[in-house]
Order: structure tokens, then C-alpha cells, then sequence
């Protein structure tokens, strides 16, 4: 198991859940095969990845359309985008959905999302996370939905 990945989910926060309505409406849009950062208790697809799976060491490839809300340590979301990259950057054909604090002037949205997301969706207000599926005080920070989407690579570069 990776370090980082041990170290934030020994934290408080790894039961902090996906809101259900948000979640609900993406997956509406995406059909989500995997929830790659979860808990038994909180995952939100079929197949999913918990602290024992360690998502780092597995291949994301074998999944179409996968559902990321990573633990928010920086380390960690560092983890992460270096991860979605090296998927996009195979010969993968999927989607990636990503939420992630909307910290824009941070180097890793430089590096990894601005000119390389397919698309980046803002949220209006903040996110108020929930605990087994109650709701609990917003977040104290804005939050974004970041779209990898290699579905139509092969289509683009014909």
C-alpha cells in the first residue's frame, strides 16, 4: 500500500461521503463501473477499491467509467492526478469524473487539469458532505467536477 494513500485514510475525514444527489446526477450522465477511492460502507458503484485494494497499485484501465472523490490531503490528490494521467495517457478508452476542491492557483491544476480536462464544472455554492448518508455542514472550500473523457479517442484522431 502506498504510503500516502494509508496515511489519509487513517484520518478523520475518510468517511466523509459523495452527496447522493450529486453523485446520482453523474452517474445518470456516465454509468459509473468504478468508485476507485471508497469504504465498504460508502461506496457508490459495484466495483470499488477500499484502503485494503489500495487504488494506486490497481489498473484502472479495466473499467470504463470511473468515479474519483479522493481523500483531499494534498499529497494524495498529487497521487491521484499522476494516476488519471498515466491512464489518459494509454491506449484507454474511458471516462474519469473527478471531484476535487476548486483550488485553481494550486500546480496541480496547472499540471494535470487546465488544457488537459475534457471538461471542468465548477459547483455553485459548497458541497455539503455526508456521513452514512446524512448530509452534515458545508465544506469550507469551493469544489469542481473534472472530466477526462477518451471515449471518442480513437474517433478524434482519425
Amino acid at each position: 500500500m502506498s504510503l500516502s494513500y494509508k496515511a489519509i485514510m487513517t484520518s478523520d475525514n475518510q468517511d466523509w461521503e459523495t452527496p447522493q444527489e450529486l453523485f446520482d446526477n453523474l452517474n445518470n450522465e456516465f454509468d459509473f463501473e468504478l468508485d476507485a477511492f471508497a469504504s465498504d460502507k460508502n461506496a457508490k458503484c459495484k466495483h470499488f477499491f477500499t484502503e485494503r485494494d489500495d487504488a494506486f497499485q490497481q489498473d484502472w484501465t479495466k473499467y470504463k467509467s470511473i468515479f474519483i472523490n479522493p481523500p483531499y490531503t494534498s499529497k494524495v490528490q498529487d497521487e491521484v492526478l499522476k494516476k488519471i494521467n498515466d491512464t489518459i495517457s494509454s491506449n484507454w478508452m474511458g471516462v474519469i469524473v473527478l471531484l476535487i476542491p476548486a483550488r485553481t492557483d494550486t500546480k496541480r491544476w496547472h499540471d494535470y487539469i487546465f488544457n488537459k480536462a475534457d471538461d471542468i464544472r465548477f459547483i455553485k455554492g459548497r458541497l455539503r458532505f455526508e456521513v452514512d448518508g446524512i448530509p452534515r455542514g458545508s465544506s469550507t472550500f469551493p469544489s469542481a467536477v473534472i472530466v477526462y473523457d477518451l471515449r471518442n479517442k480513437e474517433e478524434v484522431a482519425e
